[in-house]
């Protein structure tokens, strides 16, 4: 198991180029937000813009639609219970992130199977918080794509059926083989299983526990993955990022909310960027 350190971050955050623009940065569509979650799609979305992901589009109940364009007008909304325009929009985007806020009911189960359904083997889907669970209790196949799933060791065990003591590195690498995908096991040291490699995340601090903090890694990891290669690096830098800003606001905060990460990633980013050979 390797220990990721601050090189993972000048490895994989480039200088931007004179000559780029807004889809040199990846489009990524986020889905999620039922009536009464829809704070935890706000701020994977928020997320998202500020890991500088290029074009971000936010399907969601349309409950939520005039917090998303008073918080983040950044984004473009899109109603969650229009399936056709969720196909058309997803055929258009790079990443795909779903879960945050999704909820566990009828409505979100047809949510999960239409997105299933339109996603390609050239896109990656990161699978988040319900739809982990919705993966695991409907026993859902999983779709051709770049899978990349975030959960927490509660989802973990819903999906892997290991048990929270039981998971063992060892364990855990033999349930992500079967999935074929990358995996993301939210921890006080999170670690990140690629295809063919461990590491182990050493940062974090207790003041990240609170509701959000996942949501905002989720989009963090989309905006990365949509904007920096190859992929493994990219996961592993926005889970670094994630807790490494943290740490830094824990020096003089008692709590770290999940939006404050979110607000200082660009600071955070352009302080870790590599120049442009």
């Amino acid at each position: 198991m390797e220990t990721l350190t601050d090189k993972i971050l000048t490895d994989t955050i480039r200088q931007r180029p004179a000559d780029s623009y807004k889809g040199t940065y990846g489009r990524i569509t986020l889905i999620g937000g039922n009536r009464n979650f829809g704070g935890a799609i706000l701020m994977a979305s928020a997320a998202a813009v500020y890991a500088g992901a290029g074009l971000v589009t936010t399907i969601t109940d349309a409950s939520n639609q005039g917090s998303l364009h008073a918080r983040l007008p950044e984004a473009m909304f899109a109603d969650i219970t229009d399936f056709a325009q969720t196909q058309s929009l997803i055929k258009g985007t790079d990443v795909v992130v779903i879960g945050p806020g999704l909820g566990t009911d009828n409505q979100a189960q047809a949510v999960l199977a239409n997105v299933f359904s339109a996603v390609t083997s050239e896109q990656t889907l990161v699978i988040d918080g319900s739809a982990i669970t919705l993966v695991a209790q409907d026993h859902l196949s999983l779709p051709q794509a770049h899978l990349i799933f975030t959960p927490h060791q509660m989802e973990w065990q819903r999906l892997s059926g290991i048990a929270i003591t039981d998971q063992t590195a060892t364990a855990n690498r033999a349930s992500v083989d079967q999935l074929h995908a990358t995996v993301v096991v939210k921890s006080h040291r999170t670690e990140i299983y690629t295809t063919d490699q461990t590491y182990v995340n050493p940062l974090g601090t207790p003041a990240q526990a609170t509701g959000g903090m996942g949501d905002t890694l989720a989009g963090m990891i989309g905006g990365f993955v949509a904007q920096f290669h190859p992929t493994d690096p990219a996961v592993c830098a926005a889970v670094y990022s994630h807790s490494a800003i943290a740490e830094e606001l824990a020096q003089t905060q008692y709590v770290v909310l999940p939006s404050q990460i979110a607000a200082a990633l660009p600071t955070f980013m352009k302080q870790h960027e590599a120049m442009i050979d």
